[in-house]
């Protein structure tokens, strides 16, 4: 059975491989922007990068406290 592109060990490889390019190239742009900061710390050398990094594992710690929270026991319906 043929898998789907996108599963594929050298797909997934050449799509970091992209994904690294594109992100490197952007912080390097950024150094050259001249940047107008609102609050101070926005005009720090890649902000845009390393906030929405940080924005991004915080969303996921949030989402595993926030289900271990809201879970219910395997058998809560189960329950006579």
């Amino acid at each position: 059975m043929k898998q789907h592109w996108l599963v594929r060990r050298k797909t997934i490889r050449v799509l970091w491989f992209i994904f690294i390019v594109v992100l490197s190239l952007t912080v390097v742009a950024g150094l050259f922007a001249d940047e107008h900061a609102v609050f101070g710390i926005d005009g720090s050398v890649a902000f845009n990068a390393w906030f929405g990094f940080v924005s991004c594992v915080a969303m996921v710690v949030i989402a595993k406290l926030f289900g271990r929270l809201a879970c219910r026991k395997e058998d809560y319906y189960d329950r006579s």
